[in-house]
């Protein structure tokens, strides 16, 4: 498309603001005669300053030097004009400016994204997701400053080649605090999270192609752990004269009966606890991690475990149900627990949530949808996965079953 447009680029002098007898050098562009300037960050002796031609004054090294690269300015300007045009844009002397500079919508940085990302979400998601996402941030800059050898990049630059560069330094990423390597997993969740950056600059129009379309995640598909009704059992069967293993086995009990995640059990206060349609107690609350409104009736085991505290100092002065402690904690006493029960599966706070969804309500015939109801999950498909688990477990049984009938053919046969 070929322009009409008056377009002309004008080196100048602002002698104020620096020492006396130099200068800083400014460019004007004027398109149509609407003008637009700014500085080159160049500084030159006033008395090597040819106005006239727009030129440092002589021949030598340093005049050339300084002219050449002039030279490279306006060929750079008049490219950024090129392109507009190009792309059937509106050209005034603000826009090429703001094109040159990488400050149009055409030259926004992964910085930029980021920053953005984080303040545009930070209100909308929990404080524990966002916390996520600096995570992710912090080894995608890692990576720009060590591999690429940069501080940032133009979102234009992102492609394909970038992606599998990400995920081959997040995979051969050395921890220096002693923790192990990064897994399949994780790797996938960080670059998920750049995704959705991204994801977000496309819809921006920030960038016009997005360099995940060619790139396939692969999530390791990781058997959900739970316990069975015998293990459940030791559980429940176990005691201990130390508060804290009986604190922790009682909260993981909860849990088991409940379906509640750990954070969302250590926020509970006696205000969750309400009448349900039934008359009975129910827990109404939402998930930290979604969201989600939650409602479980109580079950008798669980009810019990609330009585059990309901006169407990730290709890009555914390307006909680339960008296709190870490995570981190939690997990390391579970571990304690496990080894004295026999269990010798893998013990953590979530696989409370795991026996919930198998052994205690779907294996009991609860509703795969009312399973999901209780969860907080916002896609039945997740709650599928348990549904799997509980498939796989009557397949297995059913197959003792034919070992044993087809044991009392035999026999039955070689008695004939």
């Amino acid at each position: 498309m070929k322009s009409s447009k008056t377009y002309s680029i004008l080196f100048w002098l602002y002698t104020q603001n620096v020492e006396p007898g130099h200068a800083d050098l400014y460019v004007r562009i004027t398109i149509n005669s609407k003008r637009a300037n700014f500085s080159l960050k160049k500084k030159i002796l006033v008395s090597k300053w040819d106005s006239s031609k727009s030129r440092m004054k002589g021949n030598s090294q340093e005049a050339r030097i300084f002219n050449q690269s002039l030279d490279k300015v306006i060929s750079d300007i008049f490219k950024c004009y090129q392109d507009l045009e190009y792309e059937e844009k509106l050209i005034t002397s603000k826009i090429l400016k703001s094109r040159y500079l990488g400050t149009d919508q055409k030259h926004k940085t992964l910085q930029g994204l980021v920053t953005y990302h984080n303040q545009f979400v930070e209100k909308k998601i929990h404080k524990d997701t966002l916390r996520s996402y600096k995570t992710s941030q912090k080894y995608l800059f890692s990576y720009i400053n060590e591999q690429l050898k940069t501080t940032d990049l133009y979102l234009k630059e992102l492609d394909y080649q970038f992606l599998l560069g990400f995920e081959s330094y997040l995979r051969n990423y050395q921890p220096t605090n002693g923790q192990s390597s990064i897994q399949n997993n994780t790797v996938m969740k960080h670059i998920q999270r750049l995704r959705k950056m991204v994801k977000m600059s496309v819809e921006m129009e920030w960038i016009n192609k997005d360099p995940f379309v060619r790139f396939s995640p692969t999530l390791e598909k990781k058997q959900r752990e739970y316990l069975s009704e015998t293990e459940l059992e030791k559980i429940q069967n176990y005691h201990s004269n130390i508060p804290r293993l009986q604190l922790v086995k009682n909260l993981f009990l909860f849990s088991c009966y409940t379906g509640l995640s750990y954070i969302d059990i250590r926020n509970l206060s006696p205000n969750n606890i309400v009448k349900g349609i039934d008359g009975g107690n129910w827990i109404m609350t939402k998930r930290q991690k979604t969201g989600t409104s939650v409602k479980v009736p109580l079950l008798e085991p669980a009810e019990k475990l609330i009585n059990l505290y309901n006169q407990n100092l730290r709890v009555l002065n914390s307006d909680k149900i339960f008296p709190t402690i870490s995570n981190q904690k939690v997990n390391s006493y579970l571990k304690e627990i496990a080894d004295v029960c026999g269990i010798t599966k893998n013990l953590t706070f979530h696989m409370a949530r795991h026996t919930f969804a198998t052994t205690v309500t779907l294996s009991n015939g609860i509703p795969l949808e009312t399973v999901s109801k209780m969860l907080g999950h916002t896609k039945l498909t997740t709650t599928q996965i348990y549904a799997k688990i509980v498939d796989k477990k009557v397949s297995e049984d059913m197959q003792l079953l034919r070992d044993k009938f087809t044991k009392k053919s035999k026999d039955h046969k070689n008695a004939v």
